[in-house]
């Protein structure tokens, strides 16, 4: 997985690595009769771990992408399904899954970037606040094609055709859904994954296994990991102010 970092929320509640953070609002807000509440870093605490992986992952396969000139140069042109390394395992999506309440928390305006460079999406996997935007840019010079499926009814389906180095264009989630697959109908191994979360509490597992999110309110939570092809898992966890409540998950090699 590729060292980028996105932005989780406006608080920075991802360290993933990225595109800056905004600065702190207000303790609350109301928009359209519901009243948000942000994070108060000053009493907030970080959940931090590590995707471990036992067993041998499935063999990295390369991707013959002969078909496009402009793709056959790409030099990252190895399968994406299991990036596992040194026991641990990259592109799992982590998320708060229950314990927040009835709190409620403000989509940020700044959108979350998904790139089509080399003939990827890159990032592999993303997460989004519902209601944030996702922008789809194409840095390459060849034609590609965005086609998102999502199962909730909500959330729009995408099909949109891309121009060569274009800046690309914007769309926006309403409702909580995991692992959307992303294609490209004119490079068919071209996939990514999209997670939007009802809350700011994300984060996304680096080249290293590991994840970190900051801000979190102190309480106990249930806590979901979610994996394109290994799915999710449960565990719980309690977060303390000015500490760093560790969680680790573990996955399986689905070989035997």
């Amino acid at each position: 997985m590729l060292k980028t970092r996105w932005v989780a929320t406006g608080l920075c509640a991802v360290a993933l690595a990225g595109l800056g953070c905004k600065k702190e609002a207000a303790k609350s807000g109301t928009a359209s009769g519901v009243t948000y509440t942000t994070v108060d870093m000053a009493n907030s605490g970080t959940i931090s771990g590590t995707i471990h992986f036992t067993g041998k992952a499935p063999q990295r396969v390369q991707i013959d992408m002969a078909q496009d000139p402009a793709c056959a140069v790409a030099d990252t042109n190895m399968t994406e399904q299991y990036v596992a390394k040194d026991g641990a395992l990259a592109n799992v999506f982590v998320e708060i899954k229950s314990g927040l309440g009835n709190k409620a928390y403000a989509a940020p305006s700044d959108p979350v970037v998904m790139d089509q460079k080399g003939c990827r999406y890159v990032p592999h996997v993303v997460g989004v606040m519902a209601g944030q935007p996702v922008r789809f840019n194409n840095s390459d010079p060849t034609m590609h094609n965005v086609h998102m499926t999502p199962t909730i009814g909500t959330n729009q389906s995408v099909d949109i055709s891309e121009p060569p180095n274009g800046t690309g264009e914007m769309r926006t989630m309403a409702t909580a859904e995991l692992m959307i697959p992303v294609r490209c109908n004119n490079h068919p191994w071209m996939e990514a994954f999209i997670n939007v979360s009802s809350s700011p509490f994300y984060a996304v597992s680096d080249a290293d296994g590991h994840f970190t999110i900051k801000g979190v309110p102190p309480g106990t939570y249930t806590m979901l990991a979610d994996h394109e092809k290994l799915g999710p898992k449960t565990a719980t966890v309690t977060v303390v102010a000015h500490q760093t409540a560790t969680l680790d998950f573990t996955y399986d090699s689905p070989q035997k």
